[in-house]
Order: C-alpha cells, then sequence, then structure tokens
C-alpha cells in the first residue's frame, strides 16, 4: 500500500481540532452563533443540492446492486463474510445511529405532532399524529443509510478487492495521480475526514451524557449538573477504553450483540404491555404512508413559502450523515469485507432502516396513542420542555417503569461506548495510512482525545458550536462522493472488462470450484465463443 503520510496526518488533524475546540470552549457563545449562522445559510442556498444528491445515491445503490455488478465481492471473488448476518447489523447500528435512534425515536414523532412539517395538517390531532410517524419514518429511513451506504462501498472495495488503503484518498489516487499540482494536497481528504469524524463524535457522545444525566435525574433524583456528567463520562471513558483494548471481535461485536438483544427486548415489551394494537396499526400505516410518499417526500421544499421545516430537519440530517460518512462508511467497510456488492446495498440500505422503522413505530406510536387518549399526559409538553427525559417520561406511564428506564440508559451507555470505540478504531486507521488493523497505542491516544474534547465542551457549552461546525462540512464532501462514485462505476467497468478478456482468451477452461459469479462469466465466454462478432462488443462496453 502506499503510504499516505499517517504522521502528517495525525499532526494535521490533531492541530485542526484543537482549534475549533479552543474557540468553542473560550467563545461557545460567539462560536455556535457564527457557526449556526454559517451552516443556516449552507442548508438554505443548497438545501436543493443535498435533497437531490443524497436521492441520487439511493438510485445508484439500488440501481448497482441489480445491475451486472451485484455479484462483485468486496473482496476477493472466493472470499465470504467476516461476521454473522447478525452480528454484522448489529455492528453497523452501533456505529450508525443507534444512540440517535434512542434519543429521537420517540421524541421526534411528538415534535412533528407538536408542530407538524410544513403545517399541513392542525397540529395535536390524530392527522397531525399520523404525519408525525410518517416523516419520522422518511428521516430515519433509507435515505440516512444513503451517504453511509456509498462511502463503505467504495471503501471496502479498494480495500479489499483492489488491495489499496482504506482512505478516501487512496480511492481519488487515480485522479490525483493525473493531476501533479493537486497530488501533494491529496492527504488533506484524509486530515479533512478525521476532522470531521471527530468533531461528530465528540458531540454525539456529549448529547449522549446530557441524556444519560437526564434519566438518572428522572430515576434517581440526581442533579443535572457538571459533575455527575464528569462521572458519566468517566465511567464511559473506562469502558470504551477496555473495550479498545479487547478489539474489533471481541469488544465492539460482543457489545453490540448484546445492544442488539437490549433493543429487541425493550421493543417487544413495549409492544407487549402498550396499546399493542394501536401501536400495530402505526406501524403498518406509517409505512404504508412513507412508501406511497417516498419521491414526493425526498424532493420536497419550500420555494413559495418560508416554512423552514426542511431546513430544520431533512436537510439538517441529510447534512449531518454526509459529515459522518467518512466515518460511519469506513466501519462499516471494515465489518463487510466477503460480501457482494447486492449483499451489501441490500444489507445496509434496508435492514438498519427497517429497525429503525419498528423502534420509531414501538415508541412513538406508543406515545402518540397515550397523548391522544389519555386525560392530561403531558408527554407533548415535556419533550418540549426538556428532550432528554422526555423518553423516561414516556415509561414513567408503563408497568416497571424504573426497570425500564435502567435498560433505557444502559442501552444509550452501551451505543454510545461502541460508538466512541469504533471512532477511535476509525481514526487510529486513517491516521495510520489505512492499515486495517491500527496499533493499539493510536486507538488509545483518539480515544482520549474524544473524551477531552467532550468534557471540555459541555464544560463551555460548546457542543451546540461544534456540532454546526461539522455539519458544514457536509457540502465539500458531497462534491467528494461524487468523485468517489465516479472512480468506483469505471473500475467495475474495468475490472469486468479485464475478466471478460481474460475467460475470452482462455477458451472453454473451466476452472476448479468456480463460483456463481465465474460460472456466470463462462457463460458469458460460451456465448462470445458461438458468436464472435459480438465478442468485441462485449468487451468494449
Amino acid at each position: 500500500m502506499t503510504n499516505h503520510g499517517g504522521k502528517s496526518v495525525f499532526i494535521a488533524s490533531v492541530v485542526i481540532i484543537f482549534g475549533l475546540v479552543v474557540l468553542g470552549a473560550a467563545f461557545p457563545a460567539g462560536f455556535a452563533s457564527a457557526a449556526e449562522g454559517a451552516l443556516a445559510t449552507v442548508t438554505q442556498l443548497f438545501g436543493w443540492f443535498y435533497l437531490f444528491s443524497v436521492f441520487g445515491f439511493v438510485i445508484f445503490l439500488f440501481g448497482l446492486a441489480l445491475s451486472k455488478y451485484g455479484k462483485v465481492r468486496l473482496g476477493p471473488q472466493d472470499s465470504r463474510p467476516s461476521y454473522t448476518f447478525f452480528s454484522w447489523i448489529s455492528m453497523l447500528l452501533a456505529a450508525g445511529f443507534g444512540v440517535g435512534l434512542v434519543f429521537y425515536g420517540m421524541a421526534e414523532p411528538m415534535f412533528h405532532y407538536i408542530d407538524p412539517p410544513y403545517g399541513d395538517v392542525t397540529a395535536e390531532t390524530e392527522a397531525a399524529a399520523r404525519y408525525a410517524i410518517q416523516y419520522s419514518y422518511f428521516n430515519w429511513g433509507v435515505h440516512q443509510w444513503a451517504a453511509f451506504s456509498i462511502v463503505g462501498l467504495i471503501i471496502a472495495y479498494f480495500q479489499f478487492r483492489k488491495g489499496q488503503a482504506g482512505l478516501v484518498s487512496s480511492v481519488l489516487s487515480s485522479v490525483t495521480a493525473k493531476h501533479p499540482r493537486i497530488r501533494p494536497y491529496a492527504s488533506w481528504l484524509d486530515v479533512f475526514a478525521v476532522v470531521a469524524t471527530v468533531m461528530g463524535v465528540a458531540t454525539s457522545l456529549g448529547l449522549g451524557v446530557l441524556q444519560m444525566n437526564g434519566g438518572l435525574n428522572a430515576v434517581f433524583g440526581l442533579p443535572e449538573n457538571g459533575f455527575w456528567q464528569f462521572i458519566i463520562l468517566s465511567v464511559m471513558f473506562c469502558a470504551y477504553m477496555a473495550s479498545t483494548w479487547s478489539g474489533l471481535d471481541k469488544g465492539i461485536k460482543r457489545l453490540s450483540n448484546l445492544n442488539m438483544i437490549l433493543c429487541i427486548g425493550l421493543m417487544l415489551y413495549v409492544l407487549i404491555s402498550g396499546p399493542t394494537l394501536a401501536i400495530l396499526e402505526t406501524i403498518t400505516v406509517g409505512i404504508g404512508d412513507y412508501l406511497q410518499n417516498f419521491i414526493g417526500m425526498s424532493l420536497r421544499i419550500s420555494p413559495y413559502s418560508d416554512n423552514e421545516w426542511a431546513s430544520s430537519w431533512t436537510i439538517f440530517y441529510w447534512a449531518w450523515v454526509i459529515a459522518w460518512s467518512p466515518f460511519v462508511g469506513t466501519f462499516v467497510a471494515r465489518v463487510s469485507r466477503g460480501r457482494t456488492i447486492k449483499e451489501y446495498v441490500f444489507g445496509v440500505l434496508l435492514v438498519p432502516p427497517l429497525l429503525a422503522c419498528l423502534w420509531i413505530g414501538v415508541f412513538g406510536g406508543a406515545a402518540l396513542h397515550m397523548e391522544l387518549n389519555g386525560p392530561d399526559v403531558g408527554l407533548a409538553a415535556a419533550t418540549q420542555a426538556n428532550i432528554t427525559v422526555a423518553l423516561f417520561e414516556m415509561f414513567e406511564l408503563m408497568p416497571f417503569s424504573g426497570v425500564l428506564s435502567v435498560i433505557a440508559m444502559l442501552l444509550i451507555f452501551i451505543f454510545l461506548v461502541t460508538s466512541a470505540d469504533s471512532a477511535s478504531y476509525i481514526v487510529a486507521q486513517m491516521t495510520d495510512n489505512g492499515s486495517i488493523n491500527p496499533p493499539l497505542y493510536k486507538r488509545v491516544i483518539w480515544g482520549v482525545l474524544i473524551a477531552a474534547i467532550c468534557l471540555t465542551l459541555i464544560a463551555s457549552g460548546g457542543l451546540t458550536g461544534l456540532q454546526s461546525a461539522a455539519v458544514l462540512s457536509a457540502l465539500p464532501f458531497t462534491f467528494i462522493l461524487y468523485m468517489m462514485i465516479v472512480v468506483l462505476v469505471r473500475e467495475l467497468r474495468a475490472d469486468r472488462k479485464a475478466m471478460l478478456t481474460q475467460l475470452y482468451h482462455r477458451h472453454g477452461e473451466t476452472p476448479v470450484g468456480a463460483d456463481a459469479f465465474e460460472a456466470e462469466l463462462l457463460g458469458e465466454e460460451e456465448r462470445m465463443r458461438r458468436a464472435p462478432n459480438v465478442v468485441n462488443r462485449r468487451i468494449n462496453r
């Protein structure tokens, strides 16, 4: 693998991150105001671009999976997946959006119930509740995983099939090689990815700490203050350092499997002990509304009014996932070796969104039913007042509320531990020339830095500013994603052309143990032999 200057990437990343954290800590209000203002301007000017791009990523991925390239493996053609399907999906959720789903799974439908998207229906009515589930499904559905899937697919293809480093700069090396003037700056793509990852993970970790503090306050009466937030973060730090020490296969894999079991168990309990029929009907109508309005929601904005709902929710989400895609995509690539492109796309792009819809349907559906049918339940008001305790307020209305709250906090805790652990792993990989097994000391260094950044921002109130700054990185990275897609398509065509040419010149030589993909190509070769005039057209296509 080519040396991409891991040391220089590490130093440059640390300097930039340190500078941003100092700004956020020293001038929290000013930094947050500037970052939020810049983000608002970007989303207003380029919101349409984000909508078109993410929708385009979805179409591209499904088209690729169903094309002649769908049987190409992310690795040697005889390779097989490194993890079972259950462990694979569990790790995708742990690194991707698990903690965000716990945070917003009940609260987001309630927000849309209070303030319906685009003002199409009257607030706090049955129509608003149905609309709330529909748009919550949309925001957490297929589109949210499109950017993660694109980056993960491309990096996995180049890393495991082409033998290149698992870095954004490696994917684009064929482009930068043709332009000597920009070649020396290629490593800045990796710096960009590291900075966006660390800022995103630090803010998510901070928001998770605040939610856990809110849960402890609701259940045990512990105060919401800096001291307890420091204690929570310290325990979390020790846990993910232990997980980091254990390695990917033991630490993250086992924790992810445990969290998946907890998720399924908690969902089933709420489904059975809550308004079961209402929840099942909510899930059913929600999926129907989501599928029926899929394209319309994908491209909906408000050009004829000053409604800012799309900018506040959908466009912000799309920018957030694009900014996070270098981290989540690289991790998804790391755990997806050996899967075919078709298996990868349908697994990554459909299964986590389906689980998200089930979670939102269960928790959001139960909360909306309680709010609509119970006397002075107050869940809507509680969500508006303090989102960090909204879920725990709902549990207070159910049997064994204390146990449910403890399980939910454990769920949040493990999600945060696996997110921080996987982030330190991926950032260490990015600053170690894309090594598939970065040294432990680098993983520990980045784990310490992420915790220190998180603590500094919580103490100074600078989380919001850094989150906005992280989301701003989505705009330039969207253009990088387009370049990566072009390179992938070109390499896939060249790969297939080389295999077809090789098989054509072997004339009837059947490899021992040919798998399904080679058998298809051999059938292609047989047809070529019978129709020589078609050969050149197929090879040059």
